[in-house]
């Protein structure tokens, strides 16, 4: 019988680093990764039928829980009538009149089928759209692995940005600009500078992938107000946060419009479904209806529609996002608790159903404080948990989920676990 070890071994010698997504492969951490067999509520099963309750939540798609009953019936229906068509279907536009219903900046929506093809898509409607090239990130925000955005930072933050992987030329990444996240004097003189050239700004508002890292407000409205005054776009990555944080996302609780909002995950139930919309006047430049090229053949599968939809259909329940947001801090307070009682410096927080913890001994602000980690304390406690049957994601830069099936014996049980686990931290020290 194949083991997690033998199993990471075999899939080394087809696939490379033995993974289809870099972080899996459990690089940060070391050990094997764990081979994933099946999974329901908040809990997933290995190759070795070892139990593990679930903060991964495939990255932030499962908050029903895995396999909720509605969700796997609308599947079902929808498969047994065909997997694919290659032409229109009336589920597509259920699916975008349901994100223009819960979302109110969006007037139009492009469907397709990953964050990162919604992310290289809206930029080049940016462009096309302003007639300009210059582009601006923060340092520390991911928003897929298209060329333009692998970028890091130039030796100063007012210089443009340098390929941060190989294969991507830096005549790629010239109109990048990478700013400090939450530094608004930065972004000010940006525009100063670049204003006339800027297409846009794009930002997640909720940083997840430098662990999460909230905007601070004056910083996200300071892009709105600067976009606007120069005739720039905003976009907003909604990739992670969108119906995650809050239902109608991270957008909601800024208080802002976006001229474009990229969405992914939760929009797909756990499919891959992803989209970009917006603006009419903006979205009505993509082809068909305009000259900017995009396309994709599964975009708007119909197996995958019919799981997103009815996810979105499910988190409309009153008082879901109430009961989501409370044992999410439920969980970060008894985490918090925990580790004070083992005398372990670390901090936590959570929006909605997304959360962060840090192996720190304050909060984050942005990128150069949360390279600040004690990445070494993280993993003796990552494995500890992992071990008590808790899976972390697998990276001390990574934001970690909560779905609506965590109910309070799983989060009790998170925390007398992360008890025994802080404990051998402590050891350490």
């Amino acid at each position: 019988m194949d083991t997690n070890d033998s199993l990471f071994d075999r899939a080394r010698r087809s696939i490379p680093g033995g993974v289809n997504s870099p972080v899996r492969a459990f690089g940060s951490v070391g050990g094997a990764p764990r081979f994933m067999k099946r999974a329901q509520g908040p809990y997933m099963w290995d190759e070795d039928g070892k139990r593990y309750i679930d903060y991964i939540c495939s990255w932030g798609p499962m908050i029903l829980g895995h396999n909720n009953p509605e969700v796997i019936e609308a599947v079902h229906q929808a498969v047994d009538m065909g997997l694919t068509f290659g032409c229109a279907t009336a589920r597509e536009i259920a699916i975008a009149e349901e994100i223009k219903k819960i979302m109110p900046s969006i007037e139009e929506v492009r469907l397709v089928s990953s964050g990162t093809e919604a992310g290289m898509s809206a930029i080049r409607l940016a462009r096309g759209f302003t007639g300009r090239n210059k582009i601006i990130k923060f340092e520390g925000c991911y928003h897929g692995h298209s060329d333009s955005l692998l970028v890091k930072a130039g030796s100063g933050m007012l210089t443009f940005g340098n390929p941060s992987s190989a294969g991507v030329p830096a005549s790629v990444t010239e109109h990048t600009l990478v700013l400090e996240y939450n530094n608004c004097e930065q972004l000010e003189d940006a525009f100063k500078q670049y204003g006339n050239d800027i297409a846009c700004v794009i930002v997640e508002a909720i940083a997840g992938n430098m662990n999460m890292v909230p905007g601070k407000p004056e910083f996200i409205h300071a892009m709105r107000e600067l976009c606007t005054q120069y005739g720039a776009l905003l976009i907003v990555d909604e990739v992670m946060t969108g119906f995650r944080v809050a239902l109608k996302g991270a957008q909601s609780l800024y208080q802002v419009t976006p001229d474009i909002t990229m969405f992914g995950k939760v929009i797909g139930g756990g499919m891959p479904v992803a989209a970009f919309g917006g603006r009419r006047d903006v979205m009505e430049k993509i082809a068909p209806c305009g000259p900017v090229y995009q396309a994709g053949t599964l975009s708007g599968n119909p197996v995958a529609v019919a799981c997103g939809l009815k996810t979105l259909q499910l988190i409309q329940a009153d008082g879901f996002y109430d009961r989501l947001s409370r044992q999410t801090s439920r969980l970060m307070k008894g985490l918090k608790a925990a580790a004070d009682e083992a005398g372990v410096p670390f901090a936590a927080q959570s929006i909605g159903g997304m959360f962060g913890i840090y192996f720190l001994d304050e909060l984050p602000q942005g990128f150069s404080d949360v390279m600040k980690s004690n990445t070494q304390r993280f993993n003796v406690f990552f494995h500890e948990m992992l071990d008590q049957g808790v899976h972390l994601a697998p990276s001390v830069f990574e934001a970690g989920f909560v779905s609506i099936a965590h109910d309070d014996a799983v989060i009790d049980e998170t925390i007398e676990k992360a008890k025994k686990a802080f404990a051998k931290v402590a050891e350490t020290m």
